[in-house]
């Protein structure tokens, strides 16, 4: 596995992410070249940095797994992702792959898997943790790419809408919403105005109970 590489670890915490970088860079040439505790930083410092690889925890605040996978492959397409997470999900895996990520690892493999895993992305090969379900591995691997479920948040809301679900779900006001997103406080309330239509929600802990079943933020 030679050759240098360099890497982004976004995990929001501190310990997983110390863990991560002492198992990499213990390959010679490979550097972790920045680290960030959660999805909005990840894409900041992806877009400053340009990594080859960028390691993502699927759960992480403000901007989960799967969007800011979505906005560093838009920023830096080069970037492969690969995503890390506690649980076996079709769904969480579905959504990842749609959302342009290459690698899908279980923490509880990371031991095992994480360096062949950033090796075979750094190389433009795709990694899926042993375990995946047969069928939606078969559908990447036929195509390179897994059909979007209209059925899930990506089918159903805009980019900004997702991130402003995720915001609401995690207790910010309308005011704090704006200010994280740089938009006017008016177009967040437009905006969750239009999520809870499209959704079919009525109330603010429908809208949690959502977030938290589709894999867009923690309990």
């Amino acid at each position: 596995m030679e050759g240098g590489i360099r890497i982004l670890v976004a995990d929001d915490h501190e310990l997983v992410r110390r863990g991560i970088r002492a198992l990499l860079e213990i390959e010679p040439g490979w550097r972790v070249c920045a680290e960030a505790a959660n999805g909005r930083d990840a894409v900041e410092m992806a877009t400053a940095t340009r990594p080859d690889v960028a390691i993502l925890d699927i759960s992480m605040p403000e901007l989960n797994g799967v969007e800011a996978t979505r906005q560093i492959r838009r920023a830096v397409p080069q970037c492969q992702i690969l995503i890390l997470t506690m649980h076996e999900s079709e769904q969480v895996l579905r959504e990842a792959l749609v959302a342009g990520a290459r690698g899908f690892v279980l923490k509880s493999d990371a031991g095992r898997n994480l360096v062949a895993a950033v090796d075979a992305l750094n190389r433009h090969m795709p990694f899926l943790t042993p375990g995946v379900t047969d069928v939606v591995l078969e559908d990447y691997l036929k195509s390179g790419t897994v059909p979007a479920d209209p059925d899930t948040p990506q089918g159903r809301l805009t980019g900004r809408e997702r991130e402003v679900l995720q915001l609401l779900a995690e207790g910010r006001s309308s005011k704090e919403v704006a200010q994280s997103l740089g938009i006017s406080v008016k177009t967040a309330d437009t905006h969750r105005t239009n999520v809870m239509r499209k959704l079919d929600l009525h109330s603010l802990g429908e809208l949690v109970r959502y977030a938290i079943r589709n894999n867009m933020t923690q309990a």
